[in-house]
Parts: structure tokens; C-alpha cells; sequence
């Protein structure tokens, strides 16, 4: 059976960190599992985690007053899950809910904010990281809005 930091040494956020970051953040980590339709994580609720999806697939929804909830991005293997626990007030801004079984290791957000103030160098590379997930979800979601409500065709 692998270690964590064995899984993460696999998992495309984590590719190319160095061996020792990786054994020190895996002391942060458990891995878990999630059944279809099982929250990972509920708009408004305390967050004090991130995953790293290593199978299966997430939905993040957002809630629209007398709707369904509204899936604004699709998650799988190799991505991450959850920037909240980095940023005062550490609660989660939309819903995560299992699309299919998830595997996933999870990390306590303090136990990685203690590691990362410790040891800058690893807290600059994970926030490097964690920026690219960020500025690739904003870019996916302007094109998504573009797709809505851009102008339709001419003619």
C-alpha cells in the first residue's frame, strides 16, 4: 500500500515538489472516501480542509433562490479542491457533492498554514500552486459566463 506522500507525489498539483515538502505536508493528511452524492463541503460551513481528488467526480454548486442548485464547475482526478482554508474567514463559499465515489486525501488547513509560516520556502511554492488553481477556475468561469451571456450570433 502507497504512503500519502507517495499518492501525492502522483497527483498533478503536488508534481515536482520535493520529496522532503511532501513528507512534511503528508503529516497533514488523511485520505478518505465519499459516496455519490455525499458533501464534501457546505456553502457557509467552517473551512478548516482542502482534497485532492485522486478519483471520482465532484460537482461545485452554488444555490439560486427557487432553483435547483447550480453546478458552476466539474472537479476530477488530479485537481483540488477548496482555497478557503488559506483565507480569514476560513468558510466555504459554494457546496462540493460527490458525482460519482471519491477518492481523495484531505488536509487540516491549520496543521498546513503552521507548516507553510514555518517553512516559507514550502509556504511560497504551495500558494504558487494554489494561485494557478485559482487563475485557471477564473479563466474556465469568464469563458462559461461568455458562453451564457455573450452576444449571440450576428446576422
Amino acid at each position: 500500500m502507497d504512503t500519502i506522500d507517495e499518492l501525492l507525489s502522483r497527483h498533478q498539483f503536488f508534481k515536482g515538489l520535493k520529496p522532503e515538502y511532501l513528507a512534511l505536508i503528508a503529516g497533514c493528511a488523511r485520505n478518505v472516501h465519499f459516496e455519490t452524492g455525499a458533501y464534501l463541503a457546505r456553502e457557509g460551513e467552517a473551512s478548516d480542509r482542502f482534497f485532492a481528488i485522486r478519483g471520482g467526480t465532484v460537482a461545485v454548486e452554488t444555490h439560486i433562490p427557487s432553483r435547483s442548485p447550480v453546478t458552476l464547475q466539474t472537479l476530477n482526478e488530479g485537481d483540488i479542491l477548496g482555497w478557503s482554508w488559506l483565507f480569514p474567514p476560513y468558510v466555504w463559499q459554494f457546496d462540493a457533492r460527490a458525482q460519482s465515489d471519491i477518492r481523495a486525501t484531505v488536509f487540516d488547513g491549520a496543521c498546513l498554514r503552521t507548516k507553510c509560516d514555518a517553512d516559507p520556502v514550502l509556504g511560497y511554492d504551495l500558494m504558487k500552486r494554489l494561485a494557478r488553481q485559482v487563475s485557471s477556475r477564473l479563466e474556465a468561469t469568464r469563458h462559461q459566463l461568455l458562453d451564457v451571456y455573450g452576444p449571440g450570433p450576428t446576422g
